[in-house]
């Protein structure tokens, strides 16, 4: 039996998720608990500590499977792309609510009343998901949350089409490690989250998005197809230019695919592993 993939793997310390028994070696097995976050952005940290790396996000609405308790931590499994890890317990709520509608701007703030000045109780990214309990004026009401501008919000089920379009929108956002928030991610969360407004699923890391997609050949590539290097992901939007968070620029940014070739290589990261169609 081969080893399980940790990231994806709801296994800590000897205790397995009970869906997994049969199929990974554990001392134990425990039924989840699943819970919902609850603050605009949860980080997934590698270990249950404050400091510790974070590997992902939860944005609020997700659903994360908790596994057991320590400390101020729950350790689970991101219900969204299957990524484990710890996230504090204050940022989890329950009973499960459904979600009625998703944040479709990039960012939107939540007031405290249905009035612009009213005090801004919390920022909330694209992809939230949301339950709306009233409605006032051009405000509604979500619960957990607070007032948000109706333009700002679309039904669950009602994705864009353009996931290109979507990914540009986040030009400029600064590069944060493991984030899928629009104040910061990474690259493989920009087309994670790109894909997400458009209902469509979609992995977490880079080599699990190139086992994903299917290959295009080099000379065939075009708007849409992703180009891959050991570690990397970039969306062409057109067959010589990127966008991608990344670590040089430190942001979300256009870049001539030549010029990112071999600055990428001259780093000795190599050659793209391939190109893949979305």
């Amino acid at each position: 039996m081969s080893a399980p993939d940790r990231r994806l793997t709801l296994l800590r310390d000897g205790l397995a998720d009970r869906r997994l028994q049969g199929r990974v070696a554990a001392d134990r097995f425990a039924d989840v608990t699943t819970m919902q976050a609850s603050a605009p952005i949860a980080s997934i940290r590698k270990a249950p500590e404050p400091d510790a790396e974070q590997e992902d996000q939860l944005v609020f609405g997700e659903r994360f499977d908790v596994l057991f308790e320590t400390g101020d931590f729950a350790f689970g499994q991101a219900r969204r792309d299957g990524y484990v890890g710890y996230v504090t317990r204050d940022a989890l709520s329950a009973p499960l609510l459904a979600p009625t509608h998703r944040i479709a701007a990039l960012r939107s703030y939540a007031f405290s009343a249905p009035d612009i000045k009213s005090a801004i109780v919390g920022l909330y990214s694209l992809n939230a998901l949301v339950t709306v309990e009233a409605t006032e004026g051009r405000f509604v009401r979500a619960a957990r949350a607070g007032w948000f501008p109706v333009e700002h919000l679309a039904p669950i089920g009602t994705g864009e089409t353009d996931y290109v379009a979507v990914a540009q929108r986040f030009l400029g956002a600064p590069y944060q490690w493991g984030g899928r928030e629009s104040l910061g991610l990474d690259c493989s969360a920009l087309v994670q989250q790109a894909l997400a407004a458009c209902s469509r699923a979609c992995p977490r890391d880079t080599d699990q998005q190139r086992a994903f997609f299917p290959e295009v050949a080099e000379p065939e590539r075009r708007r849409g197809d992703l180009v891959f290097w050991k570690g990397h992901v970039a969306i062409l939007l057109d067959p010589e230019t990127i966008l991608h968070a990344n670590a040089h620029h430190m942001a979300t940014a256009i870049e001539p695919l030549a010029q990112a070739i071999a600055r990428i290589d001259a780093a000795g990261v190599g050659a793209p592993l391939g190109y893949r169609r979305v």
